[in-house]
């Protein structure tokens, strides 16, 4: 069954069962109210009886006839009997004993009662009169309750029934405009394919789940599109960067090995043959690492870790090189050295603070590089800064591409990696990478890290 046929039939059976339970409690109300009013009226004839019987001689003929003028109107199937104090009827001209003893009893003791017998309703009064005690009781059958009740079931299951029918296509129109933009989504999905991978479904103006539903899948495929075109990226500039050094191997290798050389030429050579296979590992090692960070390194472990410690470590790290400095400072040290840590993976941070210190010793060509440190009240700034020549405005949101290097125009190597692996291992951490340049003024990257 379609969600639109489930929506409609659960909204119509929700509503349909409320309007059942308004339904009987109105009815079984007003059957109540109908008891309650003609027990009411046959309370009154008893009274009236008691007036015109038993107190008939203490009242003028005037107001007697003013009191039988009132209720001349006679129950459907009224009974009404006066029984004294031996239990038999008097007064009336039937001394027929309609009520048994035991009633009449029961009336003495409770003063008065009411009771339902079969169609008729009873109500019973105890009378104390100068001519004695008397107990007088009155029934009847009302039959225009009856016939009000039949009328109110007729018309009560035709209004349900034409409610329900309302509710059910009422229920279904809801559903249907409420799921439209859902159809609308699955067709949308409906048309892309391999080759469309940038298409994206409307996302509607509407705050609600199917609009939430749109948001994610929109940015599931733009994930997609990024890991296809990734993916044909990676092959074509695997290809391209590891077919250079190995042509240069065996070119190497067949020059040398074309006649007999002196022993220093087979050193050039392997010489040579070293440097490529250097340079092949490095980029093989860049590939892997870069593979690595577009996995998410599969949700790796977030630790605890006191950042100044890491950037220390670092500091004393490239040092040992002894081609330029890295220089760190802090500002704002807190005396709580929690305020020192930030949550990351210590592999990964180590992997793109040196990818990002590594270009900026190589474009400044190995002139001393600056780390600052801030410790702010919401985030960890961490701001790397080089002498090198800069980097333009145009190039600035081009850097952090795969596979994008800027080192041939400055006349450096590169293969193009580092920066990008840096900003996505950052962005696992949920910080944030950038760049500030100007020409000729040197480079300064920045990494926020949020507070938690």
């Amino acid at each position: 069954m379609k969600l639109k046929d489930r929506l409609s039939l659960y909204f119509t059976l929700i509503s349909t069962l409320t309007l059942l339970a308004v339904l009987c409690a109105v009815y079984f109300t007003f059957i109540k109210f109908l008891e309650a009013d003609f027990f009411d009226r046959l309370t009154d004839r008893t009274m009236v009886t008691a007036k015109l019987y038993l107190e008939a001689d203490e009242i003028s003929a005037d107001s007697l006839n003013t009191v039988r003028n009132q209720y001349l109107e006679t129950l459907n199937g009224e009974v009404i009997r006066i029984y004294n104090a031996n239990n038999s009827a008097t007064f009336i001209g039937d001394d027929q004993q309609y009520w048994s003893h035991e009633t009449i009893e029961k009336v003495r003791k409770n003063k008065k009662i009411q009771f339902i017998d079969g169609d008729r309703q009873v109500v019973g009064i105890f009378y104390k009169d100068n001519q004695g005690d008397f107990v007088i009781l009155a029934s009847g059958i009302d039959q225009s309750t009856h016939v009000r009740i039949e009328k109110l079931q007729k018309i009560m299951v035709m209004i349900f029934v034409f409610i329900f029918i309302g509710l059910l296509l009422s229920g279904r129109w809801i559903a249907k405009k409420i799921l439209k933009p859902l159809d609308l989504f699955i067709e949308e999905v409906k048309q892309i394919k391999s080759h469309n991978l940038h298409f994206r479904v409307q996302e509607g103006n509407n705050k609600d789940e199917i609009n939430l539903l749109a948001q994610n899948f929109n940015n599931l495929m733009a994930h997609l599109e990024q890991a296809f075109v990734l993916q044909k990226t990676f092959i074509a500039n695997a290809s391209h960067e590891l077919r250079t050094p190995i042509t240069r191997m065996m070119i190497s290798a067949e020059i040398t090995l074309s006649q007999e050389r002196q022993i220093e030429d087979y050193k050039k050579a392997l010489l040579s043959v070293m440097e490529d296979s250097e340079k092949m590992d490095n980029i093989i090692t860049g590939l892997l690492n870069l593979a690595q960070a577009d996995l998410e390194f599969g949700a790796p472990e977030l630790k605890d870790i006191r950042i100044d410690e890491s950037l220390w470590a670092l500091s004393e790290e490239w040092n040992k090189k002894g081609a330029g400095k890295l220089i760190v400072d802090i500002k704002n040290m807190p005396e709580d050295p929690a305020e020192l840590l930030v949550k990351a993976n210590p592999t990964l941070l180590e992997i793109a603070l040196s990818n990002i210190i590594s270009n900026a010793f190589k474009f400044s060509d190995h002139q001393d590089v600056h780390c600052l440190l801030d410790i702010q009240a919401k985030e960890t700034v961490i701001s790397i800064r080089d002498k090198g020549p800069g980097i333009p405005e145009e190039v600035q949101t081009e850097i952090f591409k795969p596979f994008y290097s800027f080192s041939a125009e400055s006349g450096h190597e590169g293969h193009g990696m580092g920066l990008y692996m840096a900003q996505k291992i950052i962005n696992l951490f949920n910080g944030k990478l950038v760049v500030r340049s100007e020409k000729d003024q040197g480079a300064t990257f920045i990494i926020h890290f949020p507070k938690y």
